[in-house]
C-alpha cells in the first residue's frame, strides 16, 4: 500500500543552505550533494522507483533567508517544483554575532511567508519545513541560542498556519544527543555528520509517509 504524500511524476526541490548543499556540483544541476538531500531522494526512489519523481537541490552555503529570496524566482519557481523542503535560519542568527548584520524575526518570517506564498500560488507547491538547529558544543554556538530560538518557534507557527509538512529538527536532534555525544551527530554544532544528515534523511522519510513501506 502506498501511504506517501508525494505522487507519480511530481518534483521535488530541496533548498537552504549549506547543510543542504553538502558540496554539491553546481555545474552539475541535478547533483544532489552529499547529505540528507542525496540520503532521502536515494532511499525514495529505491521505494518508489515507478512514480519517477524529479529531485533538485538548491543548497548554498551561508545563505539566509535573504539569499534564498534572491535567487527564489531561477533555483524554486523556474523548476516548477510539487514539493519543496526548506531548511533555512542558523546563518541568520550567526551573522548577527560575526559581523554582526541582524535579521530580526518579523524580517525572517515575514520573507519565508512571501516565498512560501510565491511558490503556492505560481506553482502550487507544497512544503516540508525543516526548523534550524544548533548544538552547545561551545560558547559560540550556545550564543546563537538566544536569535535562534525565536525563529524557531515562528517556523512553528508557519508550518501549522500554511498546513505544511515540519520537521522538527531542533527537538529531534536535542533529544538525539541524550543518546549519543554532540561529536556523533554535529560535530561544530552546526554541520551535520554522516549519521546526522542520516537522521534527518529518515525524519524526512517518515514525514512523507515513505518509511511505512520499509
Amino acid at each position: 500500500m502506498d501511504h506517501s504524500m508525494i505522487q507519480a511524476n511530481q518534483t521535488l526541490l530541496f533548498i537552504g543552505d549549506s547543510i543542504t548543499d553538502t558540496g554539491r556540483d553546481f555545474s552539475n544541476p541535478d547533483d544532489m550533494g552529499k547529505g540528507f538531500a542525496f540520503m532521502a531522494s536515494a532511499l525514495y526512489s529505491s521505494l518508489y522507483p515507478e512514480k519517477n519523481i524529479r529531485y533538485y537541490n538548491r543548497g548554498i552555503g551561508g545563505n539566509r533567508i535573504r539569499d534564498v529570496r534572491d535567487r527564489w524566482q531561477t533555483d524554486c519557481l523556474d523548476l516548477k517544483p510539487d514539493w519543496i523542503t526548506m531548511l533555512v535560519g542558523v546563518n541568520d542568527a550567526a551573522r548577527r554575532y560575526d559581523q554582526p548584520d541582524i535579521t530580526t524575526v518579523d524580517e525572517f518570517i515575514g520573507t519565508y511567508r512571501s516565498l512560501m506564498k510565491q511558490a503556492s500560488d505560481t506553482c502550487g507547491s507544497r512544503f516540508i519545513l525543516l526548523e534550524p538547529f544548533v548544538f552547545p558544543v561551545n560558547d559560540v554556538r550556545r550564543s546563537y541560542r538566544e536569535d535562534l530560538d525565536p525563529k524557531i518557534h515562528a517556523i512553528r507557527d508557519l508550518a501549522q498556519e500554511t498546513g505544511s509538512v515540519f520537521i522538527s529538527l531542533d527537538g529531534m536532534f536535542a533529544e538525539a544527543r541524550a543518546q549519543a555525544p554532540n561529536e556523533v551527530w554535529a560535530p561544530d554544532g552546526v554541520h551535520p555528520s554522516p549519521a546526522g544528515h542520516a537522521l534527518i534523511a529518515r525524519a524526512w522519510l517518515n514525514a512523507v509517509g515513505a518509511l511505512k513501506r520499509f
